[in-house]
Protein backbone atom coordinates (compact mmCIF):
# COMPACT_ATOMS: atom_id res chain seq x y z
CA UNK A 1 0.00 0.00 0.00
CA UNK A 2 1.48 2.91 -1.52
CA UNK A 3 1.41 6.18 1.70
CA UNK A 4 3.00 9.26 1.37
CA UNK A 5 3.52 11.90 4.38
CA UNK A 6 3.13 15.87 3.47
CA UNK A 7 6.01 17.17 4.99
CA UNK A 8 5.72 20.91 6.56
CA UNK A 9 7.10 22.99 3.26
CA UNK A 10 5.78 20.74 0.74
CA UNK A 11 3.22 21.71 -1.68
CA UNK A 12 0.25 19.45 -2.11
CA UNK A 13 0.96 18.86 -5.67
CA UNK A 14 4.48 17.86 -4.55
CA UNK A 15 2.80 15.00 -2.35
CA UNK A 16 0.31 14.07 -5.50
CA UNK A 17 3.12 13.66 -7.42
CA UNK A 18 5.21 11.81 -5.12
CA UNK A 19 2.56 9.44 -4.48
CA UNK A 20 2.08 8.88 -8.19
CA UNK A 21 5.35 7.63 -8.84
CA UNK A 22 5.06 5.46 -5.98
CA UNK A 23 1.87 4.07 -7.28
CA UNK A 24 3.47 3.27 -10.21
CA UNK A 25 6.69 1.94 -9.19
CA UNK A 26 5.17 -0.43 -7.14
CA UNK A 27 2.69 -1.72 -9.87
CA UNK A 28 -0.58 -1.42 -7.75
CA UNK A 29 -2.42 0.39 -10.93
CA UNK A 30 -1.59 -3.01 -13.28
CA UNK A 31 -2.90 -5.23 -10.29
CA UNK A 32 -5.90 -3.40 -10.50
CA UNK A 33 -6.48 -4.19 -13.99
CA UNK A 34 -5.35 -7.63 -13.88
CA UNK A 35 -8.13 -8.39 -11.22
CA UNK A 36 -10.96 -6.50 -12.89
CA UNK A 37 -11.95 -8.88 -14.48
CA UNK A 38 -12.17 -12.80 -14.58
CA UNK A 39 -10.45 -14.49 -17.36
CA UNK A 40 -10.90 -18.66 -18.09
CA UNK A 41 -8.05 -20.55 -17.26
CA UNK A 42 -8.10 -20.65 -21.38
CA UNK A 43 -8.18 -17.34 -22.55
CA UNK A 44 -5.25 -16.23 -20.22
CA UNK A 45 -3.33 -19.25 -21.91
CA UNK A 46 -4.43 -17.97 -25.49
CA UNK A 47 -3.21 -13.95 -24.30
CA UNK A 48 -0.56 -15.31 -22.53
CA UNK A 49 0.71 -16.88 -25.94
CA UNK A 50 -0.21 -14.21 -27.69
CA UNK A 51 1.92 -11.14 -26.28
CA UNK A 52 4.93 -14.33 -26.09
CA UNK A 53 4.31 -13.99 -30.04
CA UNK A 54 4.25 -10.04 -30.23
CA UNK A 55 7.04 -10.00 -28.17
CA UNK A 56 9.43 -12.62 -31.02
CA UNK A 57 8.34 -10.67 -33.41
CA UNK A 58 9.24 -7.19 -32.30
CA UNK A 59 12.24 -8.88 -30.99
CA UNK A 60 12.45 -10.41 -35.11
CA UNK A 61 12.02 -7.09 -36.35
CA UNK A 62 14.74 -5.32 -33.89
CA UNK A 63 17.45 -7.65 -35.09
CA UNK A 64 16.53 -7.08 -38.54
CA UNK A 65 17.40 -3.52 -38.56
Amino acid sequence: MAEVFVQDNESLEGALRRFKRKVQQEDIIKEIKKHSFYLKPGEKKRLKQALARKRSRKKASRSVE
